[in-house]
């Protein structure tokens, strides 16, 4: 390193550029001195682990989103991070005191990081922490509690295309009598699909997740949640003709967006994964009863496509397709004519 990380303060935006360098460029050994010589300069672990580790995978997200990195780039700057967080971890032992937390990410949910620096936390703040990793099947996390009886239940979901499976899994954790406390993005702005989803508690932050844990825990039994909004036919009948779909929307392409003709094979599985895409952001919207799902997703792709020079109106002639295929699904044609308003020609 050019300059010592002891002479500078963590909100030192130049640091966290640093950093992001360092993880970009794969250079595990560089961004670990960083880290951990922070950590001797007196700046806390959960301060280097939050906004240091954590606040740069957000920008390595954007990174990717704006076809700067690519996934590889992305993924190999994730591991460093991981084992930059192992190594600040490594130098901050505590002896549990509090009790025990089973941290675990949706299944079907790969984005591990997060839950891993919050498992950290948990561990600081004196809890036994059993991390049970990205996409933890249903089954397995509740034979894990059945054989050791946590006092939580934490459970991470970054993308809402997961929530059925997380619905399936705070259901179950209720049922063997563990709560939940449920965090991530994909529960929703502020959370507000976590309660829907029956989950006894929601962080919005590590740092509130640490202070509810600690403080009102456990909670009062939450009421009996109402299902009859979750998995109705139209949600059925999205998921089981998902295949369907997706092969006949293809099979259609070229005629309603003719650019198609000149696609390479690659370029070809990238759509077709799109399309899954779609129809999986259609069904949490349709699970949950709340069409933001699939509006916050389309403008996002608009945006990301942009960035790799596809034009808005493949993504329009993609729900087209889709839309052709519901037109006896009022609520899934509806969100997908909002979604279409949404995304200029």
């Amino acid at each position: 390193m050019t300059t010592s990380a002891a002479s500078r303060a963590l909100s030192d935006p130049d640091l966290s550029a640093e950093y992001l360098h360092l993880i970009g460029d794969g250079d595990e050994h560089a961004a670990t001195e960083l880290a951990v010589t922070l950590l001797e300069d007196g700046v806390p672990a959960q301060r280097i682990m939050v906004d240091l580790i954590g606040g740069t995978q957000g920008r390595v997200g954007e990174l990717w989103a704006a076809n700067e990195w690519s996934v590889a780039r992305e993924h190999a700057a994730t591991a460093v991070s991981e084992r930059v967080l192992a190594a600040v971890a490594a130098r901050v032992p505590v002896r549990p005191h509090r009790g025990r937390v089973a941290l675990a990410c949706v299944d079907g949910e790969w984005h591990g990081l997060p839950a891993r620096i919050l498992g950290e936390l948990f561990r600081i703040d004196g809890w036994r922490v059993d991390f049970l990793g990205a996409s933890v099947p249903g089954p397995h996390l509740i034979t894990h509690l059945h054989q050791t009886g946590p006092d939580a239940v934490a459970l991470s979901c970054m993308i809402p295309t997961r929530l059925p499976r997380a619905h399936a899994a705070i259901t179950a954790c209720r049922a063997a009598g563990v709560p939940v406390i449920a965090g991530g993005r994909g529960f929703g702005p502020g959370g507000r699909w976590a309660e829907r989803l029956g989950a006894d508690a929601w962080a919005g932050t590590a740092e509130e997740a640490i202070t509810r844990l600690a403080t009102d825990w456990p909670p009062a039994p939450a009421p009996e949640f109402p299902a009859d909004f979750l998995g109705d036919e139209e949600y059925t009948h999205l998921v089981r003709s998902r295949p369907q779909l997706i092969e006949t929307a293809m099979r259609r392409l070229a005629e309603a967006y003719p650019p198609v003709d000149e696609y390479d094979e690659q370029q070809l599985e990238a759509t077709m994964e799109d399309f899954g895409h779609i129809a999986d952001f259609l069904a949490a919207s349709l699970y949950i009863d709340e069409p933001q799902i699939f509006l916050d997703f389309t403008a996002w792709t608009a945006a990301v496509l942009a960035a790799r020079d596809v034009p808005a109106a493949a993504l329009r002639a993609g729900l087209h397709l889709i839309r052709g295929q519901l037109i006896d699904f009022p609520k899934a044609t509806a969100t997908l004519d909002q979604a279409l308003a949404g995304v200029k020609p």
